[in-house]
């Protein structure tokens, strides 16, 4: 299977493993500079913008530092907000309901690509 004009790379997916430090990447959301992430989790790769639910920072505390300690779920460095690695639906504190914006991803050829779509698109050059 080869990539569409569509798959972007972000990563090798050796470059992440379940429950560790997530890989970053650049896109425009809502025509603004933003990031997404990609992390793994039960062996299966995710990718949300990299934006709080409660409130619009990015969620890492150090780069690609997404999990907090139990490895269960992804954290808000700021807030402490918690979300489900599998749906990003919030599952805790001042999030309330919310969920992060997934970004589609495709595995294959030992890489991880990402698809844009009418809100997260690649930064133009």
């Amino acid at each position: 299977m080869s990539d569409t004009v569509d798959d972007i790379l972000i990563c090798a997916s050796d470059a992440i493993e379940n429950g560790g430090k997530g890989v970053r990447f650049p896109l425009t959301a809502g025509g603004e500079d933003a990031t997404g992430f990609v992390v793994r989790h039960g062996g299966t790769a995710y990718a949300y913008l990299n934006r709080c639910a409660h409130v619009p920072i990015e969620l890492d505390w150090a780069e690609g530092e997404f999990f907090e300690s139990s490895k269960l779920y992804l954290m808000c460095s700021t807030h402490g907000a918690v979300y489900v690695p599998e749906t990003g639906q919030c599952a805790g504190g001042p999030c309330r309901g919310g969920r992060l914006r997934p970004i589609a991803v495709v595995e294959h050829d030992q890489q991880i690509y990402w698809q844009p779509d009418e809100y997260v698109r690649p930064v133009r050059a």
